[in-house]
């Protein structure tokens, strides 16, 4: 395993106001979704990992300033960190601020074998809008989609589409992008259209149900591999598929 095999998540939803429990609630999450995981470590800054005595109340601490800092497992061999992301109003969909929960993880065996679990523990914990899960290489296309930019390719690589900015997204249910497996909280499900019968018989043979009546949606079943023909073609009818997605038409 090198450095660049990751698993990239990324979840979005309201924003920390208080310490209503949904950090430890997503860090829980995690350690159930990758059992012998234990979180319980801060990174200090010389970057190494320092053991938390008191885990749970320092998360509960942060939560009440409205953040979510960095916590991991304390393995600078295997490590799995966790962190979130304050994003203001202005910067996010719907003018709404929100709070973006970032995780990684190997892409091994047993990276791959737990990650739709972890992103619905992690989506459902905090109560997500919707979510993803991709590797590393994928998650650098979808920055190379999202524009407009001053820095960057002046087009999407591989034909995929253009993707707007966070802030020209009209409402916050509304994917930004898509991942190898896409998390989406009912009321996303409904923003875009999904399922329907007719249309999503193949993506419904790789998704499940979540016990708040969203849906973890897996595009390929192996990790998404974009120099895969298979692969990128899945993702291309998928974003014709949903065209909500990124904002680029009004659902």
């Amino acid at each position: 395993m090198t450095t660049r095999d990751r698993l990239i998540l990324n979840v979005h939803a309201p924003a920390l106001t208080m310490d209503d429990g949904r950090t430890l609630a997503v860090v829980e999450g995690m350690e159930r979704a990758m059992p012998g995981m234990r979180l319980a470590w801060e990174i200090s800054k010389e970057g190494k990992p320092v053991a938390l005595s008191q885990r749970d109340a320092w998360l509960a601490a942060s939560a009440a300033r409205g953040e979510f800092p960095l916590i991991c497992n304390g393995d600078e061999d295997y490590p799995v960190t966790i962190s979130g992301l304050r994003r203001s109003a202005s910067s996010s969909p719907g003018r709404q601020p929100q709070l973006q929960v970032h995780a990684k993880l190997p892409q091994d065996t047993a990276g791959i074998a737990a990650a739709a679990d972890v992103l619905e523990h992690v989506a459902e914990g905090v109560r997500a809008y919707w979510g993803l899960l991709a590797p590393s290489s994928v998650m650098q296309v979808i920055a190379d989609q999202t524009g407009p930019k001053r820095h960057g390719p002046e087009r999407p690589p591989l034909g995929l589409p253009a993707l707007k900015l966070p802030e020209a997204i009209s409402a916050p249910e509304i994917p930004r992008h898509l991942g190898w497996l896409n998390y989406w909280s009912a009321s996303a499900a409904m923003a875009i259209g999904f399922p329907d019968p007719s249309r999503d018989a193949e993506l419904l043979s790789r998704a499940r149900r979540t016990a708040t009546g969203g849906w973890v949606v897996r595009l390929t079943d192996a990790p998404l591999d974009l120099g895969n023909r298979a692969h990128l073609a899945a993702l291309l009818w998928a974003y014709e598929r949903f065209p909500e997605i990124g904002g680029r038409s009004v659902p």
